[in-house]
């Protein structure tokens, strides 16, 4: 079954095409890598399927709802909530509010949102925290944590609105390299539990593991797609072999 499907999608930034016709279907339970050097569209992408960017041609359906062009926050609310609450999202840069602590981040949506108490709210936080072994800070401050806290923390707050579809904009680039075990360890027992994901990540090895298949972006195409070893063993396209012989390079 079908939980996110993409059809011709296209994006400007200003005279600028981001994304030029992008078809692409997500199952439910699946993991998608979504590859790609800096510049060909992989973040617009997420961003394009709840509609945190406009796209300009297209659509995006998740369950009964479909996202089109030309819609407002105000106009649209009730689609565009339907949508979100579906379709989580993990950013770069954790997005944790900073006066809140941990426990509130992760309550704070479905209390406002889903309209649940802040007793099944809490309840669900702290079975989510100690998920990614984080039990033990729900009082704490996202200052009072390390970059892959702060992450595991972002995840957890996603997961608490039990989303349909998790998107993850490279979950590990802003961490440093000792902390990307623990944020990728969460992610993959996400995808062992069925989670269905489309991450964004520059991580191929952890691609390799965890991920059912493998897209890679070049300038706003999907320029090869497959099983993560037939994408980066046996790479098809002249961009997917510029991409992964620039990895190894690093």
């Amino acid at each position: 079954m079908t939980a996110l499907a993409v059809r011709g999608l296209c994006c400007r930034r200003g005279t600028t095409e981001v994304l030029r016709g992008i078809d692409l279907d997500v199952a439910r339970g699946e993991v998608v890598a979504v590859l790609g050097s800096s510049g060909s569209g992989k973040t617009t992408l997420l961003r394009a399927c709840n509609y945190l960017t406009p796209f300009s041609a297209g659509e995006v359906r998740v369950a009964d709802a479909r996202l089109v062009p030309g819609m407002t926050e105000r106009r649209d609310a009730r689609v565009l909530q339907a949508v979100r609450r579906r379709v989580g999202m993990v950013f770069q840069g954790f997005a944790l509010f900073p006066h809140l602590t941990v426990a509130e981040n992760v309550t704070e949506a479905p209390c406002r949102v889903l309209g649940r108490s802040a007793f099944e709210a809490g309840t669900v936080a702290g079975r989510l925290l100690d998920r990614v072994g984080l039990g033990g800070r729900a009082g704490a401050y996202p200052h009072q944590l390390s970059g892959g806290q702060r992450q595991r923390v972002a995840i957890a707050r996603a997961l608490a609105m039990e989303p349909e579809v998790l998107l993850l904009d490279e979950p590990t680039s802003s961490l440093d390299p000792a902390l990307v075990g623990e944020v990728l360890a969460v992610i993959a027992d996400l995808a062992a539990s069925g989670q269905t994901m489309l991450v964004v990540t520059h991580e191929m090895g952890f691609a390799r593991r965890v991920a059912s298949r493998a897209i890679v972006l070049a300038e706003g195409r999907i320029a090869e797609e497959g099983t993560p070893a037939q994408v980066l063993d046996a790479p098809n396209s002249a961009a997917t072999r510029a991409l992964l012989g620039a990895v190894a390079r690093v």
